[in-house]
């Protein structure tokens, strides 16, 4: 009972001191602005570095609770066993709802004290000022979600017996990613909190410029990557945990991690613009808001229990909370931009839609456009059994139907952004520089053709991506006879290799949707079997206990007469439920992937295994692997290092055209960017 009072009343302590910080932190700043105390302004990262000590105690208590096994507490009830591996009893922390909102809340804290740090000589400055209230405020919002309605530190039920603990979801013990894909994508949710803190800050000082979006671009450029990146990681744990030999299933838990990265992705491009020509400051300040609602949204739908998913690892009475949270947010940040609507008038405007504008503003346009479309489709099920008391299923033809065109669209301006100059092109200019990008586009959909690729929707697609591929290319090739090995680094280098690591993952998705074979075989002992030009031939059906509570019936498959797979059904002994394995043999051109299916017994002779070709899916995950290179090399220092924000952004001029560069030059920095 020491330890156990330790663990609770320490971890309570923890989110005390965090919730106190936050508190007080918000309301030290905004005194300090109101009276003008530079002193007391001066102070405000003293607030965020106990915020961060507190809920960092309280995370070290929680590990502790978890891997002593302190069954006093209700949350290790819930997620302890004596049975599972230190490993995945770590990341039980996340596994269901107190711990996931606790790590919310450390993840938050978190960038409040980078902020904090990243600005701890301009403390005095109102827009930061502004910016860490309403970062302190969210992370008050979660405290008390902890102390309230999500408490992880809760006294469980007296005389509980530890042999009766289920332990984690068993979804949730048997891969390595569930260390990384729940915090990798915490990390782009929280993230967002950044920029929109700052656009906040902007809507309330009236300082409404460029300066807060040149502060906050590398914060959401960051962001971003961590949510793409935490996405496509959980399409890479669906496809190796869940046995359906897919990676995307428009799972309403997926869409609510998909919709902020729709918005975010629309910003990330459309900030270039209002960077460059001074537009669209009233649609980036909504697509932040967009995307950090979306982000409380999410986690509404994630965790208040109102959708049944393969995904919703927590339930709970935190449903009002976050409803209301995020109704609160949308109405203070629309409120906000209503009032400051005179001075969010652009001072420049669209000169041709052949212009790098235009098709960033067509590019947002669709992002948006797919954003509704997957928020439609998610929320309907729940609006029709509010309205209706009737139950209803959004399945993936409706998405598929629609995702496809759009996608392709977003492919074309893939290919055509990168060659348009600022304000106008003419033909003679598009000819001149979509010459080898279109002959790229055409020699994929020859190659197409002949690997025997066919329906028009993959044809187009894989045209669409090597005419994108080949002005992604063309660009960087320009660039590094320009610029040498700097013409890898900046954001526009830099997101044309990003582009190719989304082309990458385009091609993937239409080769592995369009062209897989599956179907199911009765494999007898000791026989050769061929299908979809593969060989297999079942060698033991064997059963292995484990110590860890697991019993493991394991079907040993010789693939094409050397590689062992071994597709399995694991029986998590202590809950009774049976989680199929499946047994993937990965390859450049094609996975074959291996179910289970129940029914058999230790010592079968034949099996009944549900067999998947699925080609190109070691593309999807090399492909965000360059994604993720890209966005690091976007984020490099470019030629020019830059200054901080100033006071009031510098004036975009707008009564002369653009000089034109040669290509592959980089832009001229705007005045008052952050290094």
């Amino acid at each position: 009972m020491i330890a156990a009072s330790l663990n609770s009343a320490v971890g309570r302590a923890g989110l005390m001191l965090m919730l106190g910080a936050s508190v007080f932190g918000a309301l030290a700043v905004l005194y300090g602005i109101r009276k003008g105390d530079k002193k007391l302004l001066r102070q405000s990262p003293r607030y965020a570095w106990l915020a961060l000590a507190g809920i960092t105690l309280s995370v070290v208590m929680m590990q502790r609770a978890l891997m002593t096994r302190d069954f006093s507490m209700a949350y290790i009830q819930q997620v302890g066993s004596p049975d599972t591996p230190a490993l995945y009893n770590f990341a039980a922390m996340w596994s269901a709802l107190e711990g996931s909102i606790l790590l919310w809340a450390f993840v938050l804290t978190g960038f409040t004290a980078a902020v904090a740090w990243r600005f701890r000589k301009r403390t005095d400055d109102v827009l930061v000022g502004w910016a860490l209230i309403v970062m302190f405020v969210v992370t008050a919002f979660f405290a008390m979600v902890s102390f309230g309605p999500a408490d992880p530190f809760s006294n469980g039920v007296a005389g509980f017996n530890p042999a009766t603990a289920p332990g984690p979801n068993p979804l949730l013990q048997n891969h390595i990613l569930v260390l990384f894909h729940p915090p990798i994508l915490y990390l782009g949710f929280v993230g967002f909190t950044v920029p929109f803190a700052f656009a906040i800050a902007a809507l309330v000082t009236g300082r409404l410029g460029e300066g807060w979006l040149l502060e906050t671009r590398r914060w959401a450029l960051f962001s971003w990557s961590f949510l793409t990146i935490g996405i496509l990681l959980g399409g890479w744990w669906s496809y190796e945990v869940l046995g359906w030999g897919g990676v995307w299933a428009w799972d309403p838990v997926e869409n609510a991690s998909l919709l902020p990265w729709l918005t975010g992705t629309a910003y990330v491009h459309s900030v270039l613009v209002q960077e460059r020509r001074g537009m669209l400051r009233v649609w980036n300040l909504s697509l932040l808001v967009a995307t950090f609602s979306l982000t409380i949204l999410g986690t509404f739908l994630t965790r208040s229990g109102v959708i049944e998913s393969v995904h919703a690892f927590g339930d709970g009475p935190v449903g009002a909370w976050f409803l209301s949270f995020f109704g609160l947010i949308v109405v203070v940040s629309l409120g906000l931009i209503a009032w400051r609507g005179d001075r969010l008038r652009s001072p420049g405007s669209i000169d041709s839609p052949l212009s790098r504008e235009g098709a960033f503003l067509a590019n947002n346009v669709l992002f948006t456009v797919f954003a509704f479309v997957v928020l439609l489709g998610t929320l309907f099920p729940l609006l029709v059994e509010v309205l209706d008391d009737r139950r209803t299923i959004v399945g993936a033809p409706y998405f598929d139907r629609l995702s496809m065109p759009i996608g392709l669209m977003l492919l074309f301006l893939m290919a055509i952004a990168p060659v348009l100059p600022w304000r106008k092109a003419s033909t003679e200019l598009l000819r001149d520089r979509l010459f080898w990008p279109a002959w790229a586009g055409a020699g994929a959909l020859v190659f197409s053709v002949a690997v025997g690729a066919t329906g028009w929707a993959p044809l187009v697609a894989f045209a669409l991506a090597g005419f994108a591929a080949g002005a992604a290319l063309r660009q960087i090739v320009l660039a590094t006879r320009r610029q040498g090995w700097r013409g890898f680094v900046g954001r526009a280098n830099g997101g044309m290799i990003v582009h190719l690591g989304v082309i990458m993952i385009a091609v993937a998705l239409a080769s592995s949707n369009s062209f897989t074979h599956a179907t199911r075989l009765q494999l007898e002992q000791n026989v050769v079997q061929e299908w979809s030009g593969h060989t297999f031939e079942l060698t033991s059906l064997t059963e292995n206990t484990s110590q860890a509570g697991q019993s493991a019936l394991e079907a040993r498959v010789i693939l094409d007469g050397s590689k062992t797979i071994v597709p399995a059904i694991t029986t998590y002994l202590n809950i009774g439920l049976d989680v199929p394995t499946p047994g993937v043999r990965t390859g450049l051109t094609n996975d074959v992937y291996l179910t289970l299916e129940q029914g058999s017994q230790p010592g079968d002779t034949s099996v009944s295994i549900q067999a998947f070709v699925r080609p190109m899916i070691l593309w999807l995950w090399i492909g965000g692997l360059v994604m993720g290179v890209g966005t690091l090399l976007a984020a490099f220092p470019g030629n020019k290092r830059r200054r901080a924000t100033d006071p009031v952004s510098a004036p975009i001029a707008t009564g002369r055209p653009d000089v034109q560069r040669p290509e592959g030059e980089p832009e001229p920095e705007p005045a008052g960017a952050s290094a």
